[in-house]
């Protein structure tokens, strides 16, 4: 049931830049990448945050970590993180695409600027920030991209669902385009993982039994894996990996059935 397309794998090793590594998934594979003796960039909007997570991570592994204090909801703050990308001077070996927002607003309502606001975040800068990382590491024939979609973008929950539906098949694109190039490109499809990112988009969870829940440390374990196995997509744990298969083959009817009555118990 794991995506089995490959590629030839690219060491984890160099500079990783991670966008949104201050908390969640983006911290856990700020923490895991530093313990491979990478140096780090790491972006986010709050330079406290930001400056605390430097310090603690150049005190526990010794490595460099450069921030960059950019709200990726703002096309000059992303400019700004894609010039780093494409310095030749200091290569980033490994783009992280992670910085995301939690989206519960309806898609009914007039409340547009906060689907704006998710469009910039989560597909404009995925596209912009890949794109710059893609064409610089291609001309130095090595590199590492990842792409952090979700197992969400499989089924029909709204707007935060037809956006990483979008970044999934952005991030498979982009892997066809870089065959050959050297360039590694990563689909990482998480399930529901215990962050802080549902209790900041106002969320509730008490619906998903405590089974489906994964650890963020140990979803980048295994994303990483999949990264030296070469394969192109990634959707740590077994059970998500059934989650996928199902909602992929199993007749529509009964995939919208159950989402919707995921839907009731969010609300």
């Amino acid at each position: 049931m794991r995506g089995r397309s490959h590629t030839t794998p690219v060491p984890i090793a160099g500079t990783a830049m991670v966008t949104g590594g201050t908390s969640g998934i983006g911290l856990a594979f700020a923490r895991a990448l530093a313990a491979r003796g990478c140096d780090l960039v790491l972006v986010a909007r709050n330079r406290q945050r930001l400056d605390a997570t430097a310090e603690a991570l150049r005190s526990e592994h010794g490595v460099a970590v450069e921030t960059l204090v950019a709200d990726l909801g703002r096309r000059g703050d992303v400019d700004v993180v894609a010039r780093r990308l494409e310095d030749a001077s200091a290569p980033v070996d490994i783009l992280v695409n992670n910085a995301g927002m939690g989206v519960h607003t309806p898609l009914t309502s007039t409340e547009i600027a906060v689907h704006d606001e998710a469009i910039d975040v989560m597909i404009r800068a995925v596209l912009v920030l890949g794109g710059a990382a893609a064409r610089t590491m291609e001309q130095r024939g090595s590199g590492i991209i990842v792409n952090v979609a979700s197992v969400a973008g499989q089924v029909a929950m709204g707007s935060y669902s037809a956006i990483k539906s979008w970044v999934a098949t952005y991030s498979e694109s982009l892997s066809l385009d870089m065959e050959g190039s050297g360039v590694q490109v990563m689909t990482l499809m998480p399930g529901w993982v215990r962050t802080e990112f549902h209790e900041r988009a106002k969320i509730r969870t008490s619906s998903i039994p405590d089974a489906l829940w994964l650890d963020a440390d140990d979803l980048v374990t295994d994303c990483l894996a999949d990264l030296e196995r070469g394969r192109t997509r990634s959707i740590p744990s077994k059970r998500f990996r059934v989650i996928s298969w199902l909602a992929q083959r199993l007749p529509r009817a009964l995939v919208r059935r159950a989402t919707a009555r995921i839907k009731k118990g969010r609300r």
